[in-house]
């Protein structure tokens, strides 16, 4: 088929313009590819009439008010709410008063700060395109002047300072939504007080066998064995056994008293029987493995091994110090504590002295 077949069906308006040079010689059309630039700037409303400018920037100014309305409200409901109450919420159902409370109030506090961002930086701020040429990737002298320069007029067309209002309620909207997360840490639980440093021993009570929930006798301990005990008083059935027993569980051994190597462990002794706190000082595990011949104590948790022959202290392992020694004595053929514990059990805290 000849070219002008090809183009017979084709109408002469859609056809490629050509310019002819001279007779005989066809030259392409203008490049279709070429860069069309950018299109001419249309103004919103805000830049050309200030009363709608003013509406804009009172509505952001509405957004970081009611954000920190609700930040407030987010506090209020920890704080007035009981944790155990139930409410009915359509479509929801029967829900935690508490945590919707919190939820609804932290969204709103969150959604209106993002919100007032967006409305301010879409009707406010300037939205002039600009094309910019690619440069090198290290800073030159007139760059860092440049970036300044773009710095300066960013901010000037932001009206950050002139809009004193949106500025003044960005501030209080940002600065209050942190106090959310301080209030959270209430539920880290209760503070401590001395409840670390103190355990259920004393002097006078007796030492009770956790498996056999017998009173242990001098006897009952081999040389070489390894026995885990309580104190007297203390009910496996009772509501806060494992909390007590998480710093009261003890484990005693007996040793030949030439074999002790601590003098103040032997004088805390009774014939060669010492009693160590169970709780690995690391993280506090429970100690349970024992080497007979050495004399050395394993946490299954983490490897840290202590000497029961030298005042418990550590040989191997990522546990901070020794496990605290318990001081005890015999009284009427029986094992009991002659004091508390010379230090607090388990793993180091802050304010440990």
């Amino acid at each position: 088929m000849s070219e002008t077949g090809r183009h017979e069906d084709v109408p002469e308006e859609k056809l490629p313009e050509r310019e002819t040079a001279h007779e005989g010689a066809v030259v392409p059309a203008e490049d279709p590819f070429a860069d069309p630039g950018l299109p001419a700037h249309e103004h919103r409303i805000q830049d050309i009439d200030e009363k709608a400018a003013r509406r804009s920037e009172h509505m952001v100014a509405l957004l970081f008010l009611v954000s920190m309305l609700a930040t407030i409200g987010f506090i209020a409901s920890y704080v007035a709410i009981p944790i155990d109450k139930i409410v009915y919420i359509w479509p929801i159902g029967h829900i935690s008063g508490l945590n919707f409370a919190l939820g609804l109030t932290l969204g709103v506090a969150l959604f209106c700060i993002g919100a007032g961002a967006v409305h301010w930086a879409r009707t406010l701020m300037s939205d002039v395109e600009v094309a910019d040429d690619r440069h090198p990737i290290e800073a030159t002298p007139e760059v860092k002047a440049k970036v300044l320069a773009d710095f300066a007029e960013g901010a000037k067309e932001s009206q950050f300072g002139r809009r004193k209002l949106i500025r003044n309620t960005m501030f209080g909207a940002m600065a209050l939504v942190p106090l959310s997360g301080v209030v959270l840490l209430r539920d880290l639980g209760p503070l401590p007080g001395t409840k670390l440093r103190t355990t259920n021993w004393k002097k006078g009570v007796r030492l009770v066998n956790q498996s056999t929930n017998l009173p242990l006798r001098p006897e009952d301990i081999a040389v070489g064995s390894l026995t885990f005990a309580k104190p007297e008083g203390l009910e496996e059935d009772s509501e806060d056994f494992n909390e007590k027993i998480a710093k009261d569980a003890l484990m005693l051994v007996r040793i030949k008293p030439q074999d002790i190597k601590d003098k103040h462990e032997l004088s805390w002794s009774h014939e060669g029987i010492v009693a160590y706190s169970k709780i690995c000082t690391h993280v506090g595990c429970p100690i349970s493995l024992y080497e007979q011949q050495t004399h050395h104590v394993l946490c299954p948790c983490h490897q840290s091994t202590f000497d029961l022959s030298d005042g418990g202290r550590v040989i191997f392992g990522p546990a901070g110090h020794a496990l605290p020694q318990l001081h005890i004595t015999e009284k009427d053929g029986f094992l009991e504590a002659a004091s508390g514990f010379g230090e607090p059990v388990g793993p180091s805290f802050w304010e440990r002295g």
